[in-house]
């Protein structure tokens, strides 16, 4: 089998590197299939589908970043849903958790539209790209820490493409927390010691000795079905450190946007 073969369990990290601009990493991040049972569940869940989907043709590939290649903020998830992203082929689309998501960006100006529910319904973001540190929708939303660290290259390099006007970074809950803190210190960025644990409202100012840049790793709970109907996230609490965020981050969108 050869080295850059789409399921060869090195292909994320002999391609991603080499990749010059997003839309080069987007291309070859959707055709990989490094991780058996990631590929395998994603193509089950699409031949299988819900009863609410079955006219869906779904995506059931990898499912890349969405933003614009300059923004200033990124956040970080966990992984396509098995009937958001793996369905649609868009991150935090058509699933609970990107409900509460894009209506919260929206609210506080970095969204176009509070809803997000296919690839071409018109949604744009303002001065954020989102991304994930595993690209395949897992079975039970858990993915192994094998399977995290294979599909670990399209992240760094997502990153590092990014870096040129980078400032904010924020990880959606404790998973994105910790796939983070490697693939920032292998970059350069100077970690605190002993290591940050992740938190809602955690904030760590990290530097890039090499430069003097400063990047700003903040945490808040995902927004997931879960965390929102037991109001370990609520409403208030996701407003605010995206408002947060995009202060730091020098973000200047549309502005607040509130439905009358």
């Amino acid at each position: 089998m050869r080295r850059d073969a789409p399921d060869d369990v090195g292909y994320p990290a002999h391609s991603a590197p080499g990749c010059g601009a997003l839309g080069e990493l987007e291309a070859k991040l959707v055709d990989c299939r490094a991780c058996p049972r990631l590929v395998a569940w994603r193509e089950q869940v699409a031949a299988v589908k819900r009863s609410s989907f079955r006219d869906w043709e779904y995506w059931a590939r990898p499912v890349p970043g969405f933003g614009p290649a300059d923004a200033p903020l990124a956040l970080i998830g966990l992984a396509p849903a098995a009937h958001g992203g793996n369905r649609t082929g868009r991150i935090f689309t058509g699933d609970p958790s990107g409900e509460v998501l894009y209506a919260a960006l929206y609210e506080v100006g970095l969204a176009s539209q509070p809803t997000a529910t296919h690839r071409d319904d018109g949604l744009a973001l303002y001065g954020v790209r989102i991304t994930v540190p595993v690209h395949c929708a897992p079975p039970d939303n858990r993915p192994s820490v094998g399977e995290r660290d294979t599909c670990r290259p399209w992240l760094a390099r997502e990153l590092e493409l990014l870096r040129p006007g980078l400032r904010v970074v924020v990880a959606l809950g404790g998973f994105a927390w910790q796939a983070l803190l490697p693939v920032l210190a292998d970059a350069g960025w100077s970690l605190p010691r002993p290591r940050p644990k992740f938190g809602h409202g955690a904030q760590v100012l990290l530097t890039d000795a090499r430069s003097g840049r400063d990047l700003h790793l903040l945490g808040c709970y995902h927004p997931s079905q879960r965390n929102v109907s037991t109001h370990t996230l609520t409403t208030t609490m996701l407003h605010t450190v995206l408002r947060h965020a995009a202060q730091l981050a020098g973000v200047t969108g549309p502005g607040p946007r509130r439905t009358p």
